[in-house]
């Protein structure tokens, strides 16, 4: 098959296409999905005008970090699509282990750590197509080289690895991890595998945490994953399953508070 121009076919077979700015990577394979894009397709920008995480929250994406989206069609039964948020989040604390990351944690549901500074983040979307299949976009962004300020700690892989990264060197060991984790995902039948990895590299795990979601402000102890990946918050006698939220630790001889804020993602 032809490539488009500006794109490039990788070793893991996908389409990559490169892009100086754009508003948002996730927006931009979005459309690209909706025009009728078979998938398999990353966009990669130098910078971001609209970046946003979670929520609709704003990001700043100057130059200097990695901004990429990865457009898949029907990846799954639509059930299982927001699994592939902990597939990509494994994929990419595996990436950064292989650039010599060591410290780095995930955590609940889209962020990735060092030391208690948010160094990376993702973002899962997804979209019904009119001919009856479905698009998922999942957004990840790696502070490389800058650390935008926030209101909460934010760091960048240079002054993690004590070198400079690029974000190419972070995508060159992100993309291939990506397909890794999905083939070990299995389209959703291996979902319980990817869960224990996720949890082995989690942050939090069995300690105090409070949780910022619709329902308001609770406080409990981060018991586990149930078998769809919602959060399982201990609150005295019983447990509480969290859809989505905001996860802050508390407590804990780390002392490490984390507000999930805004992810540095498309």
């Amino acid at each position: 098959m032809n490539n488009p121009a500006g794109q490039a076919p990788s070793r893991t077979g996908w389409r990559v296409e490169r892009r100086a700015k754009v508003g948002s990577t996730n927006d931009e394979a979005r459309s690209r999905g909706l025009a009728g894009d078979p998938g398999r397709l990353w966009i990669i920008a130098e910078e971001q005008s609209a970046g946003r995480g979670r929520r609709g929250r704003i990001w700043a994406s100057p130059p200097g970090n990695l901004y990429a989206s990865a457009l898949m069609i029907d990846p799954a039964p639509i059930a299982k699509g927001a699994e592939i948020g902990f597939v990509a989040g494994l994929a990419l604390h595996r990436a950064i282990g292989d650039l010599g990351g060591r410290d780095f944690r995930l955590k609940w549901p889209n962020d990735l750590l060092w030391r208690g500074a948010k160094a990376a983040g993702l973002l899962a979307e997804g979209v019904a197509l009119s001919d009856g299949r479905f698009a998922y976009i999942i957004g990840i962004g790696v502070n490389c080289l800058v650390a935008p300020p926030a209101g909460y700690p934010t760091v960048d892989l240079s002054r993690a690895l004590g070198r400079d990264v690029t974000p190419d060197e972070v995508f060159a060991s992100l993309a291939p991890r990506f397909s890794e984790a999905l083939a070990e995902w299995r389209q959703g039948e291996a979902f319980a595998a990817i869960r224990s990895a996720w949890l082995d590299a989690a942050i939090g795990l069995g300690e105090p945490i409070r949780i910022t979601d619709l329902g308001g402000v609770r406080e409990g102890v981060f018991e586990a994953l149930d078998a769809r990946g919602r959060l399982l918050l201990r609150r005295e006698e019983r447990l509480e399953i969290i859809e989505a939220g905001d996860l802050t630790l508390i407590g804990g001889a780390r002392g490490e508070a984390c507000g999930a804020g805004g992810a540095a993602i498309s």
